[in-house]
């Protein structure tokens, strides 16, 4: 909580949307700031009316997808807005931005759709991905409010082979960043960011939620799971590709996949084309007390991502006591540390993945168990809301 005589600090975090229900980081983030005293405000691209009961105040940008005619009187009221209402902070903005060597109309668009910022008082404006923060790199300054970014994976990696020098000027700025591990850190330096800028903050889970007394599921079959979005960068064929090693090595078992995506057609036809459709079950997206249950029901956990900048879902599947295999993607091998709480493998070598499997289906009862025992006790320790949310203090009073 707040200490005595302290100045409660307000913190902007920027998202696209209202984090939904599943979206427990920000949600979590977010109550934790509150519970020590802070206040949020939640800048938003796009905005429901079911967004409404949300916790903290939210501002929401105009839509600008509409007919040319709205999209023309939303940019007029936007900038009417920037010139009569918050005159200084638009002309501040303005001029940074030129000193950026932003064009002109380039520079007026940035002035009309970044209005909504412009009459919020905030000590901290915190972009919850790094593409966010894209033709908003001088806002803060514009508002007086320090600035923060934080990075996931997708966002360091993969934004910048879509949308080339998309962070030069971002770079430039004396600003403060997350990333989710140490590896997000050391990639990030490359970009010649300075250490000092730079704040390693884990993903957290809720610790009392994910524990059980029960004792590891033990089946006539192999149970495998998987708790991800069905996207390529997931790794899900590399995946099939080992599973179908065990079917050839005569090793009965049953693969459950949950959560949705863009790639399960896809990913049914590699199962079909591999023979292993049959062993394979898609459950979609589940509530959080089913992916709870279906995880007890399962005996290994396996997250073989050829892009992850953490996983909280290998976190849970720690937590309950399941053996994690995990590929060595960004943070994934500080989240699983290999041969201690689990397995890391290289990414693209499926049948290398087999053989780790086999391998462990082979270890000791009691040496299995020890790493369970292990990885649990690290998840509780390490891994906690609590000791997240105290990062997360001294990250906006430091």
């Amino acid at each position: 909580m707040k200490q005595k005589g302290q100045k409660s600090q307000t913190i902007g975090l920027v998202l696209s949307t209202v984090p939904r229900y599943s979206e427990t980081f920000f949600r979590n983030k977010i109550k934790g700031l509150q519970n020590h005293g802070f206040k949020v405000i939640l800048f938003v691209d796009y905005y429901k009316k079911e967004d409404s009961n949300f916790s903290c105040k939210i501002v929401s940008a105009s839509n600008y997808n509409n007919s040319r005619f709205i999209n023309f009187w939303n940019s007029f009221v936007a900038l009417s807005k920037s010139v009569f209402v918050h005159p200084k902070r638009s002309l501040k903005l303005f001029q940074l931005n030129k000193k950026d060597h932003i064009s002109f109309k380039d520079n007026l668009k940035q002035i009309i759709i970044n209005e909504f910022f412009l009459s919020e008082q905030v000590d901290w404006l915190h972009f919850g991905f790094g593409m966010l923060a894209v033709n908003r790199e001088n806002v803060a300054a514009a508002i007086k409010a320090k600035m923060a970014v934080s990075f996931r994976g997708f966002d360091l990696y993969l934004s910048p082979l879509k949308h080339k020098n998309c962070y030069n000027i971002l770079f430039k700025k004396d600003i403060r960043y997350h990333v989710l591990s140490q590896e997000m850190k050391h990639d990030l330096m490359k970009y010649k960011v300075q250490e000092n800028q730079i704040k390693v903050i884990t993903p957290a889970i809720n610790t009392e939620f994910f524990q059980t007394e029960k004792s590891p599921h033990k089946s006539k079959h192999l149970q495998l799971v998987t708790v991800a979005r069905q996207h390529w960068k997931k790794g899900f064929i590399y995946t099939l590709e080992a599973l179908a090693c065990l079917k050839q090595n005569d090793i009965d078992f049953h693969y459950t996949i949950i959560g949705g995506g863009i790639e399960q057609e896809r990913i049914t036809f590699a199962a079909y084309q591999l023979g292993i459709l049959e062993n394979i079950t898609f459950t979609g997206k589940l509530p959080q007390e089913e992916v709870k249950a279906t995880l007890l029901q399962s005996s290994i956990f396996v997250q073989y991502s050829i892009q992850e900048g953490f996983c909280n879902a290998v976190l849970e599947a720690q937590a309950l006591g399941l053996l994690c295999v995990v590929s060595n993607a960004e943070g994934l091998a500080e989240n699983v540390l290999n041969g201690i709480t689990g397995w890391v493998v290289p990414k693209r070598e499926p049948i290398q993945l087999a053989q780790k499997i086999m391998e462990i289906l082979n270890l000791p009862e009691e040496q299995k168990q020890e790493i369970r025992n292990v990885a649990i006790e690290r998840v509780k320790k390490e891994f906690n809301l609590e000791k997240q949310q105290e990062k997360f203090v001294r990250f906006y009073q430091n």
